[in-house]
């Protein structure tokens, strides 16, 4: 089972913003009070930041589908909808985000260090807030938008001032055991370590970190061996040690070929030069060579007879033997001089530029482009206004469709589709090609609520707000009493002239 992992798939999803409320406020004497909608909370977002007391990448590779929360929808009375809860993800520091390409898209170094991956979706805005003072009663509300969802490669790069490079065998972990308080496993066997171990050194007041990488072997940079999976932990380190077997059994090896391979796989591999600290080639760091195993006594002889020739090269040589922990303390000393050097080289941390991207004079927010398909031509509208309103937009509502006309027309996309060529029938496709909003193109869109009398939005039965005075009390109720005076003297005229009577006391009624 596994216990250390470097590299995963990351499968991550923002949570969904709530449906904003349209809702009529009620109250005893108060009908049509008003819109009182709530908006939609917003969705969680998908936040990768880093934890110091977190080594590898093994959560995720067990659970590789990540879901933030999402926001509730708004209710009636003004009541806004809560938002959805953020999903923090800790990582190691030293990890790499990279899209699916392999494009760098962020170096996660320092505690702290967050980035976010997946934002959540903005939640719908509520009749209330749809209100104005042309549009009194919304019937509609917006829908919350969904969360993005993002699949990223999270690379674990170890953080370590030295690196311990060589083939399988070679003494490595041995070395960093004998040097520091780490404890790898230790077997006479090829490929004994399959993860980087990490040990920290004091070398008088020097504190530093090694890395003892997993055995390379000749097409290392091209994946043979556990070549490409850990070289990537060698191209934060400043000082690389190669180490080199002096008491290997086998005929057709030896310190100084052993050098040449590694130092060739070391040139050949690029690790991604974008990312802090990996500027420099690996063949230009500071580099220390340890003949190790001087304990054996042949291998004592082959690294006195090897050595003239490996200080030729112009790199210091060290005889060490991690049993018997000859010569260490002299190459944790050195180590210790060439990781101060390249601390004190190494620039000091700048705080983030901040970068000004004004919009240009010209630019609207969105394009109109014609394309064809099947041999029919469509328009394609894209632009991050008009993709949101069409998400946030309740098709089944005639007046929500009408109200995403009125802000298309509005924004100029009909202005636009008529400069391309668009007439009425035309296909029209808003949003990317795997989702877009497809219908037929009229450039006036009526949906019924012009023939209330009135603006999209609009209740002709709120638009009076006009009081009697008490001089229009007054003539109103003289125009009754005057209006029943004369209806009163017309009866009786009739009356008299024997139209009707009543036959209980005048007896039979008499026509004129």
């Amino acid at each position: 089972m596994a216990s250390f992992v470097d590299r995963v798939v990351l499968h991550a999803s923002g949570g969904s913003g709530g449906n904003g409320c349209a809702s009529i406020h009620r109250e005893k004497f108060k009908p049509l009070a008003g819109p009182d909608g709530g908006n939609g909370g917003n969705g969680g977002s998908v936040i990768l930041r880093v934890d110091a007391q977190v080594t590898t990448l093994l959560e995720y590779h067990h659970s590789p589908h990540r879901h933030a929360a999402s926001g509730t929808q708004g209710m009636g009375d003004h009541r806004q909808g809560s938002n959805g809860e953020d999903l923090v993800l800790a990582v190691p520091s030293g990890t790499v985000v990279k899209d699916r390409e392999g494009t760098v898209v962020a170096d996660l170094v320092g505690d702290g260090a967050e980035l976010v991956i997946a934002p959540g979706g903005h939640g719908g805005l509520g009749n209330a807030a749809l209100s104005s003072k042309r549009r009194k009663a919304p019937g509609f509300a917006l829908l919350g938008e969904p969360g993005e969802e993002a699949d990223v490669v999270l690379e674990l790069k170890t953080i370590a001032d030295v690196a311990l490079v060589g083939y399988p065998s070679a003494g490595k972990s041995s070395l960093i055991a004998a040097i520091s308080a780490a404890r790898p496993k230790i077997a006479d066997y090829p490929f004994t370590t399959l993860v980087p171990n990490l040990g920290v050194v004091q070398a008088g007041e020097t504190r530093y970190t090694v890395a003892d990488v997993p055995g390379l072997i000749p097409g290392a940079s091209e994946g043979k061996g556990l070549g490409l999976e850990f070289l990537r932990h060698v191209e934060r380190c400043a000082v690389l040690v190669h180490v080199l077997d002096c008491a290997t059994l086998e005929p057709d090896r030896d310190p100084l070929s052993d050098l040449d391979v590694i130092e060739a796989e070391l040139a050949a591999y690029a690790g991604d030069l974008g990312i802090t600290g990996v500027r420099i080639p690996l063949t230009e760091r500071p580099r220390v060579v340890v003949l190790n195993k001087i304990d054996v006594p042949e291998g004592r002889e082959l690294a006195e007879m090897v050595r003239p020739d490996l200080e030729a090269r112009g790199v210091k040589v060290f005889e060490v033997s991690a049993v018997s922990h000859e010569g260490l303390r002299a190459l944790t000393y050195v180590l210790g001089e060439y990781v101060d050097r390249a601390r004190k080289a190494a620039p000091a941390p700048e705080a983030a530029r901040v970068v000004l991207r004004p919009k240009a004079v010209d630019d609207k927010g969105f394009t109109v482009t014609r394309k064809e398909a099947g041999g029919r031509p469509f328009f394609e509208v894209r632009g991050v206004k008009p993709e949101r309103w069409v998400r946030q937009t309740d098709f089944s509502n005639d007046e929500a469709v009408g109200y995403l006309a009125d802000r298309l027309a509005t924004l100029g996309v009909e202005e636009k589709l008529f400069k391309v060529g668009a007439v009425a029938g035309d296909e029209v496709r808003i949003g990317p090609e795997h989702n877009a909003v497809i219908f037929d193109w009229e450039p006036t869109l009526i949906t019924g609520s012009e023939l209330l009398g009135g603006p999209r939005g609009t209740d002709l039965r709120l638009e009076d707000t006009s009081r009697p005075t008490r001089g229009d009390k007054r003539r109103q109720y003289t125009e009754r009493m005057d209006a029943k005076a004369e209806a009163r003297a017309e009866l009786w005229t009739e009356r008299e002239a024997g139209v009707w009577t009543d036959p209980d006391v005048d007896g039979p009624a008499t026509n004129p």
